[in-house]
């Protein structure tokens, strides 16, 4: 394996969530910014929640003449 061409590992590199959320992680960065974490992701929180992308949900709801 040749050397001095892998990237620096941290094992203590700090991940920010869009909720501000903060954990450690490893990874080949410094700090990372995600959008989700368990704490606020929909999935973990039980909350249910539908992402509509340009009306999409209505449209298909308006088709179907679903309700709810």
């Amino acid at each position: 394996m040749k050397d001095k061409i892998h990237p620096k590992y941290y094992t203590d590199a700090k991940a920010v969530c869009s909720c501000g959320n903060t954990f450690t992680i490893g990874s080949t960065r410094k700090t990372l910014k995600v959008e989700l974490c368990s704490k606020c992701h929909p999935f973990f929180t039980g909350e249910s929640r539908m992402v509509d992308t340009a009306g999409r949900v209505e449209r298909f709801k308006q088709r179907y003449k679903i309700t709810g």
